[in-house]
């Protein structure tokens, strides 16, 4: 099990989740080239023609867009950015730090992905052994982030670390939540613009 202290997962901002996300933020927050980078990996990892569950969604997936997908469920916040985005099928919102159950039958969701998002769960394991239940045998997770975040929301556990502690702590993450396989790909090294990594959990 995890030994992580309470205080990890303590935010600067306490205030309502939804209060927060209630304004839509219609913009980018990985610049083109993370953004090539990650779409270029979903092209590979992610299952053409398969149902995709994009969790803490916005208003734009980075999907290839000469691939189709069988579905893709959209989860957010935020009702406006999750209707603007033209990929969904579907979407639903949720506060996963509220209710980490998602609504979603077992072993029914191909592949599943979080972009730039997981710094904001207070209970990313309980998150993860959710997507792990969902996810058909063998069905990967891509989880990406970069250096960017919204500091006042982010766990105290991930502002204190640099960019290999994020991968290994993701990785903790996904071996305790249940995942048996578990990768890191670097996509963009950050050198020219903004670093962005991918660590891939499979059930």
């Amino acid at each position: 099990m995890i030994r992580l202290p309470p205080l990890a997962f303590s935010r600067e901002d306490e205030g309502d989740d939804a209060d927060f996300y209630s304004v839509p933020r219609l913009e980018y927050h990985i610049d083109d080239g993370a953004i090539a980078a990650l779409t270029s990996l979903y092209g590979e990892v992610l299952p053409a023609g398969g149902v995709i569950l994009d969790l803490m969604s916005s208003w734009v997936s980075h999907l290839p867009a000469d691939v189709a997908y069988g579905e893709l469920i959209g989860h957010g916040m935020n009702e406006e950015e999750l209707a603007a985005n033209p990929r969904l099928s579907r979407w639903f919102i949720q506060d996963l730090n509220k209710d980490p159950h998602l609504p979603l039958a077992d072993e029914s969701i191909d592949a599943a992905m979080i972009c730039v998002g997981l710094q904001y769960l207070t209970r990313p394991v309980a998150v993860l052994a959710e997507v792990a239940r969902i996810l058909r045998p063998g069905a990967p997770v891509v989880i990406s982030f970069s250096n960017r975040c919204f500091p006042t929301k982010a766990v105290a556990i991930w502002l204190d670390l640099d960019g290999g502690g994020h991968s290994e702590l993701i990785a903790l993450y996904l071996r305790e939540a249940g995942f048996k396989e578990v990768s890191a790909r670097r996509l963009a090294d950050g050198w020219i613009g903004d670093p962005m990594t991918a660590i891939i959990g499979r059930t």
